[in-house]
């Protein structure tokens, strides 16, 4: 892994515990065992560093969703959220810097904005026969953004799996 690599995942991390301000340079270069100037070699701001982070994590989720049918998209977008909670507790990156929206530079909150409406654009596809299927994909993402919070915040994954089971494949979201 290169340097570069190894302070993003650092910073992932410290940012899915603690958010946007939860971290300095100095934690990410102890985390990776490089000097505070080497992490702002290759990220000159924190801005630069959590928008990259944030630009990356959405990419990450939208190869997935773009590798799946349409009609699946709801469920594996579930099973992305699931599999954070069951790794490592966390949730989103993405939901967790939305929460603090009104105190990020706007290249983060940029970025943050551009997940979202870029989940709610590949999940409007999920629902083909749906009268609205811009308000059936916006229900869906906050379905899984607020169970996510709820089973963070209790420390419960089970909370999720409990909140979302009506997106799950057995059931009909858009009834």
């Amino acid at each position: 892994m290169t340097s570069e690599e190894k302070i993003l995942v650092a910073a992932e991390a410290r940012v899915r515990t603690g958010g946007y301000n939860g971290f300095s340079f100095r934690d990410l270069a102890r985390d990776t065992a490089l000097t505070s100037a080497g992490v702002h070699h290759y990220f000159p701001t924190k801005a630069d560093l959590v928008a990259r982070l944030a630009r990356n994590y959405t990419s990450r989720f939208l190869e997935t969703l773009n590798e799946c049918e349409s009609d699946a998209r709801v469920e594996r977008l579930r099973e992305l959220f699931a599999e954070s909670l069951r790794q490592d507790g966390k949730m989103c990156l993405c939901g967790l810097l939305a929460a603090e929206s009104g105190g990020l530079p706007e290249p983060v909150a940029e970025a943050v904005k551009m997940f979202f409406a870029a989940l709610i654009d590949r999940l409007v596809s999920a629902f083909p026969d749906s009268e609205d299927p811009p308000s059936d994909a916006l229900e869906v993402l906050a379905t899984l953004e607020g169970a996510a919070l709820l089973a963070t915040v209790l420390g419960d994954p089970e909370i999720f799996e409990k909140a979302t089971f009506a997106l799950g494949p057995e059931q009909s979201f858009a009834a």
